[in-house]
This record gives C-alpha cells, sequence and structure tokens, in this order.
C-alpha cells in the first residue's frame, strides 16, 4: 500500500510516495503549471500510477498556494461576489481596521484591495452587550430586502460578523440559518465559528477571507477529488492547514482560511519530524525553492506558532508588514519569507544589482532552462559558478543551457559594467544576505541564539546555499535530508491531523469557576470529536491538547499557556506559574502581584495518523566519485578544482570543498566542513574547529 504527498511549488510540484511494506520512498518531480495548479498535481500522480496500481494507493495528501494566489490577484483566479452582514455603524471595519499605515513615510502607499465593494456591506439594527446580553434583537423583516439585493446581484459568498457575536452567536445563527434556507447555492460564513474570540475587526477579517475564499477552494477540491475518481484512486484527499496538521479535503474546503499558508508549513512539520527521528531538539529549518526561501524554527521538537498572520502581505526584509495584507485569526506555523528563491531575477538598478522580488516562476522559468527565460536569475548564476551540473538535472531526466545563462548575465553585467563572473558572485553574495536575515529573524529576534541550533536545508536550492548560511550564523551543524527537493512533500506524510477550537471568557483568574472552564474544555472536545468521526479515525488515536490565553489586565496580548484535563482550582495555580515563567522568558520580567486575565480557552484536536518508518543502516556505495570541475566560491572569491560526486557514493566522511549531486539538488560543501552521510541517508555537515 502507498500513501502519496503531492506538493505545488512555483516551479515543480513534487510528489512523495510511501511504500508501507518495504518502508521505501519514491520521488516524482514534474513541472508546476500555476494557471492549472491541480492539472500539475494530476499530472505528477499519473506519472506515479503508470507503474503503480490505483488501488494501492491508501491516501493523497496535498499542500497548495491557491488561497494565497487568489488573495494576491492571480490573473486567471477571480475573486468570487462577496457579501459582508455587520451590526449597523459597522461597515466600514475591514476598511478602518485598526488604522495602520503599513508605510508610514510612502506618500504613495495603497491599501490592499478591499475583499468586499462598499455596496455589498449590509447593515442590521442589532445589538449584543460584551457579556452576550441581547440588548436589540434582530427584526427578520429587515433581512428581506438584504436577500432581494443579494439575488439580484448574484453573490456567491457572505460573510457574518455582528459585534460581541463571539460572546453569543445567535444573531450570526438566526442570519445564517435563514440565508441559507432562501439562497441554498449561497456559501456562509458565520465569524464565531471561524475566529470565536474577540477582537472584532480580525474576527471580521477572517470571516471575510474565508467567505472569499470558499468558492475558490471548494471547486478547486472538487476538481481534484473529480481527477482522483478518474484515476480510479479511491483513497482519501488530506490538505495541509497553515498550523502544520492535516484535514479531511471536505473539512477543509469548508474552512479555507485555515489552509492559505498550507505550502510553508509542510516544510517545518518535516524538519521538526525529522529532528525527532534523529535526536536533535532545536532545529532552523531553511527552504528555498523555486520562488521563494521560507525559515521557521523547531523549539523542543515543536514548530513555533502564531495565533495570527496577515494573509497576502508584502514582506519587507523577510519582515511581514503589518497593516498591508488581510488579518487571519488562526495559528499559523511562525516563517519568515524572502524572495530569493532559484527562479528569483537578478537586475540592474541604478548602477547596482538588485535581487527580487520577481520571479521567473515555472513558465518560462531561469534562462538555464531553456524555456525562453529571458532575465538573469539565481539558477543561472549558480550554473556559471559551476555549481549546477552543466549538462542535466533531475538525474538526466531534464537538459540544462549554460550558454543561454551566459547570455543573460552577459547583458546584465554590461548595464553593470563588471564581468560575468563578477556579477554572478554578486547575485548570489546578495541572495544569501537576504536570506541570512530570515534565519535571524527566526532565531535572533526571537530570543534564541543560532550557535544552539542545527539547520535543517531543503528545497530544491537549499543545499546548495546552506554552508554560506550557517557561516553568517556561525552555526555549527547542518542536515541535509535524503531527498532535500522533495522534503515539504513528505512533510505532508508526517503530519497528524490538527483541528483548533476556541472559546473566549475574559476574566480574572482569582473570579474563575473551574466547573465553567471545564464545561468549556468538554463542549470543544465534544466538537473536535465530531470532526474527526467524519475523518474516519478510531478513538484510540485521538488526542486532546488544552490552552489558556492569560494576560496581566491592562495588556494588548495574550501568551498561550498549557493547562491539564481535567481543569481543576490547582490548574490555575499551575497555568498562572507557567505563564510568570513564560512572560519572563519573552519580555524580561514578570509580576506575581498584578492581577492576571484569562482571555480564551482553547482546545487542539489531533487525530493521530501513520508516519513513515525511516531506513536504517544505510550504506554509500564504495565508488570514489566521478569527475570534478572549477568552481567559484565567494567565500574564497577563486575558482577551485572541485570533486563531484554522486550523493550514493559518498561512502564515508568527505571534505569541502565537494559538490554532492542527486536526482532533486545539489549540496555545495564549502572549504573547512566535513560531510558524512548517517545510517539513515542524513548528510551531516559539520564546520572544522579552528
Amino acid at each position: 500500500m502507498y500513501r502519496i504527498s503531492v506538493d505545488v511549488g512555483g516551479t515543480f510540484t513534487d510528489l512523495v510516495a510511501f511504500d508501507e511494506e518495504i518502508a521505501r520512498l519514491i520521488n516524482i518531480k514534474t513541472p508546476s503549471t500555476p494557471k492549472n495548479p491541480e492539472k500539475g498535481v494530476m499530472n505528477a500522480l499519473f506519472q506515479f500510477l503508470r507503474e503503480h496500481e490505483n488501488n494501492n494507493v491508501k491516501m493523497v495528501g496535498h499542500s497548495t498556494t491557491i488561497a494565497t494566489n487568489t488573495l494576491l490577484g492571480q490573473t486567471d483566479l477571480e475573486l468570487p461576489k462577496t457579501a459582508l452582514i455587520t451590526t449597523e455603524g459597522f461597515k466600514d471595519i475591514i476598511e478602518i481596521g485598526r488604522q495602520r499605515r503599513a508605510e508610514v513615510y510612502n506618500l504613495f502607499f495603497q491599501r490592499p484591495p478591499n475583499l468586499v465593494e462598499r455596496r455589498y456591506r449590509y447593515e442590521i439594527d442589532e445589538r449584543i452587550t460584551f457579556n452576550g446580553r441581547i440588548k436589540r434583537p434582530i427584526k427578520i423583516e429587515d433581512l428581506t430586502k438584504i436577500i432581494t439585493d443579494i439575488k439580484n446581484n448574484k453573490i456567491e459568498s457572505i460573510a457574518i460578523g455582528f459585534l460581541n457575536s463571539y460572546a453569543n452567536p445567535v444573531h450570526e445563527d438566526t442570519i445564517s440559518m435563514k440565508l441559507k434556507e432562501e439562497i441554498p447555492s449561497l456559501f456562509v460564513t458565520s465569524s464565531h465559528k471561524i475566529s470565536n474570540e474577540y477582537r472584532e475587526f480580525e474576527r471580521i477579517s477572517t470571516a471575510v477571507v474565508n467567505a472569499v475564499l470558499l468558492p475558490v477552494i471548494h471547486r478547486y477540491i472538487t476538481r481534484l477529488e473529480e481527477g482522483l475518481k478518474t484515476s480510479s484512486v479511491k483513497a482519501p484527499l488530506y490538505i495541509m492547514q497553515s498550523n502544520g496538521g492535516m484535514a479531511k479535503s471536505g473539512v477543509a474546503s469548508s474552512i479555507p482560511a485555515t489552509i492559505v499558508e498550507s505550502g510553508p508549513a509542510a516544510g517545518v512539520i518535516a524538519s521538526a519530524w525529522l529532528g525527532e527521528q534523529m535526536g536533535v531538539k532545536n532545529i532552523i529549518s531553511f527552504d528555498m525553492g523555486g520562488t521563494t526561501a521560507k525559515a521557521g524554527t523547531v523549539i523542543g521538537r515543536i514548530p513555533e506558532i502564531v495565533p495570527e498572520y496577515e494573509v497576502a502581505g508584502k514582506i519587507h526584509m523577510g519582515r511581514l508588514v503589518k497593516g498591508s495584507g488581510y488579518p487571519v485569526r488562526f495559528p499559523f506555523i511562525d516563517l519568515a519569507e524572502c524572495s530569493a528563491g532559484g527562479g528569483t531575477i537578478a537586475k540592474s538598478f541604478n548602477g547596482f544589482i538588485k535581487v527580487g522580488p520577481l520571479s521567473a516562476g515555472a513558465e518560462p522559468g531561469p534562462a538555464c532552462y531553456g524555456k525562453g527565460g529571458t532575465e538573469a536569475t539565481i539558477t543561472d548564476a549558480n550554473l556559471i559558478l559551476g555549481r549546477l551540473n552543466p549538462r542535466t538535472l533531475l538525474g538526466g531526466d531534464m537538459a540544462i543551457f549554460p550558454k543561454m545563462a551566459e547570455k543573460v548575465f552577459r547583458i546584465l553585467a554590461a548595464d553593470l559594467g563588471i564581468g560575468v563572473e563578477e556579477t554572478a558572485n554578486g547575485v548570489i553574495r546578495i541572495a544569501n544576505n537576504i536570506m541570512s536575515k530570515i534565519l535571524r529573524i527566526v532565531s535572533v529576534e526571537r530570543g534564541y541564539d543560532p550557535r544552539n541550533f542545527s539547520l535543517i536545508a531543503f528545497g530544491g536550492a537549499g543545499p546548495m546555499h546552506a554552508c554560506a548560511l550557517a557561516e553568517e550564523l556561525n552555526i555549527k551543524e547542518i542536515i541535509i535530508p535524503p531527498n532535500p527537493g522533495m522534503f515539504s512533500a513528505l512533510g505532508l506524510l508526517t503530519a497528524d491531523l490538527f483541528h483548533d477550537y476556541s472559546r473566549p471568557l475574559i476574566k480574572r483568574v482569582d473570579t474563575i469557576d473551574p466547573i465553567i472552564l471545564e464545561n468549556l474544555f468538554q463542549e470543544m472536545e465534544q466538537e473536535g470529536q465530531e470532526t474527526l468521526e467524519q475523518e474516519e479515525i478510531p478513538k484510540e488515536k485521538q488526542r486532546y491538547l488544552r490552552t489558556l490565553d492569560l494576560r496581566y489586565e491592562g495588556q494588548g496580548y495574550e501568551l498561550n499557556i498549557k493547562t491539564e484535563s481535567p481543569f481543576t482550582s490547582k490548574s490555575i495555580i499551575q497555568s498562572l506559574k507557567a505563564f510568570h515563567l513564560k512572560h519572563r522568558d519573552i519580555y524580561g520580567y514578570f509580576s506575581e502581584e498584578e492581577p492576571v486575565e484569562v482571555i480564551n480557552a482553547k482546545l487542539r484536536v489531533i487525530g493521530l495518523l501513520e508516519k513513515p518508518r525511516i531506513q536504517e543502516n544505510f550504506k554509500g556505495s564504495s565508488e570514489t566519485g566521478y569527475g570534478s570541475r572549477k568552481v567559484f566560491f565567494e567565500n574564497q572569491r577563486e575558482w577551485v578544482d572541485t570533486v563531484v560526486l554522486q550523493r550514493s557514493q559518498l561512502s564515508k566522511e568527505g571534505e569541502g570543498p565537494l559538490i554532492i549531486e542527486q536526482y532533486d539538488s545539489t549540496t555545495v560543501v564549502y572549504q573547512d566542513w566535513s560531510c558524512h552521510q548517517d545510517r539513515h541517508g542524513n548528510l551531516i555537515l559539520r564546520r572544522k574547529v579552528k
């Protein structure tokens, strides 16, 4: 039986199949199809099914960037006509937001496009107080005109977000039921069901994002499911969520706001799984693909999580610019990202080299791919400097054209008034500088010392740049997984099912009744259990993780603290102690005298899935290599005659400088670094102590 995962990247679509009988991984790489991403998924699947029985497919996992691409305005992904129903006086809340100007000194700054036109924002005279008391009930007759207008304007999807609905959702439920009765084809999102927390702007923004994505993601997943049926594959389809957990396709398509960062999350989950297998606790995850580079942190084998993210926001120096995107209140894997992938374009700008943010993508791709690319890219620079095989990639399946790379770099070099070699070296050094910043963001800026971490480098281009980045941050150990170019796809096979639930409280700890909190947790557990039963997860594989959002009274932000089950008066004391310690670690101080508030009770429902078993006793072949070539190392600033090996030929410890090639990636080992493969086939690079 096979479990399959498919990860759609900017340049390639990766398929990894795990053979459960012999614990073997099968890797397939096909070009992505940006205008029809599901076509790329099916192309990879069809290639797998040419040699394997469709009845032997047990599960299909998938990560996608279609949600983000939709919000970014990809030309072939049209935003559905969406409406908003809200409390009277609040129709402009999604524009006013927090009055945060993303670029303070930019006179020409423009806010992101409105997802709901103002004429499609409807107000209803209702009011629920902060404590859930109905002050002004809804008059159903007020809804009649709105329903007529929705029908006349052919609205596809609608978000419902009332003030204080987190405290009492009765009005949202009433409107939702009425809309579904009158317009059965309408996609409806109630804010309390997607983000049941206070902060009305973030909650309503999350509901609006979900409403906009619902028709798009529903159609996309439906096409995928139909493609699986056409292929006679009866296995269930699972989608990676932004929180690092999987969800069955039907669940994911009903809450698409949970999958907006689906693709990047898979690599961090794979890193956490690999670290657990190897006994490595603290990891910096570095993923460099065809379009972007991403970094995340794993502490104690648990990925770092943030409670909110601005989707489709702008990235500046690796940081997300607050106020530039659409806030979504949902757990996200904490990632820093920059426009430095293999296909990132380098240009001349005022006599200097500018790398990014544009990418050549999959079509046409870097010039050296021979698909019509006319711009210099990072991949072309690596080829010119001898790091890439000058004849073929993908184990001989893909031809490569060095002369085309040289042609575009000659044009760029002429604009800069320097040589081709110097230009290519400049592109690599600038790209490394950009990428080192995102590693600093997830380590140094989070209060962690990168010297105490191992760097797991993956993606098609990650292992080529890993040594340079490790030297920049004084990281002593690099881990390259057996198939780094397919590692994010593998992450889908290492993830469990996650579903996150929240109940607001907003009370001082000293006034909390433990019974009330226990009832809230049990209510969420019942809801989560029903979801896992829909996903056919047996009770013995269900787990429940309880947490509380705590803060000092008057603070604006909370810290998430684990708590126990069942919840008792002793649990409150333990949670308080953990809160003070965490507050000290993050902010540098704590005060046991200040009153503490409980803001939310949260529950993560986990459905355990089978994980791949790593083959042990890996041994390389006894061959010593198959040649050498001149490679330019920017840290040495000279061409070096460098041994080139196939990865399977590395049977003992190697010394840099060294080039290690394989089907899906190339590893560049710098001078002063040694490397060997462990019993699982992971490539371990260590910096020599001087």
